[in-house]
């Protein structure tokens, strides 16, 4: 490894789950997410990948883009509290998934899971495709944030990723720096 990659993530766009504080599903864009979505321009010359779910590939289609479903790039499981509302959880359950990044009260993958899934799929990364697009999750995001810049995933909770941002990170040889 001793290319350039840039990779440039793209949080899918706003779904009913995201407006109400719910756990998220597999549920579709919202009116307001698809709205938003056609107005954002995307680096066309890019390899083209998303998520599997149908958040991902709809804002990855409204985009313009003809995206390979990357299934390392699958949003965080929630376990059993997919579809559940924050006020729905139990409030002890929700404080240990909250402050402790190896636990996963809900039955699902914890944190730390997550950036290992995330770390490991930023390694596989190789300089034959040195600039990739691909739509995603916020928790997934931010546990590549978190992976590039070898930070604890203590702090996955202070990155607060908005619907449709775009996060750059760039690697040369073995080191991933973050754009901003």
């Amino acid at each position: 490894m001793t290319g350039v990659v840039r990779l440039t993530l793209v949080s899918h766009a706003m779904t009913d789950a995201m407006a109400v504080a719910r756990f998220p599903a597999d549920e579709p864009l919202n009116d307001i997410g698809r709205r938003q979505a056609v107005r954002l321009e995307t680096n066309s010359d890019a390899s083209q990948l998303a998520g599997p779910e149908q958040r991902t590939r709809q804002t990855a289609d409204l985009l313009g883009l003809d995206a390979t479903t990357e299934p390392k790039l699958a949003d965080l499981d929630y376990g059993r509290w997919r579809g559940e509302t924050l006020q729905s959880v139990p409030p002890a359950d929700l404080n240990v998934w909250l402050t402790d990044p190896g636990r996963a009260p809900h039955g699902g993958e914890s944190i730390v899971d997550l950036i290992e899934r995330v770390a490991a799929w930023l390694a596989s990364l190789t300089d034959d495709t040195p600039q990739t697009v691909a739509v995603t999750h916020p928790a997934v995001v931010r546990a590549a944030i978190l992976a590039a810049v070898d930070a604890s995933p203590n702090t996955f909770w202070r990155i607060d990723i908005k619907p449709l941002s775009r996060t750059v990170l760039h690697r040369r040889g073995a080191a991933w720096t973050l754009r901003i």
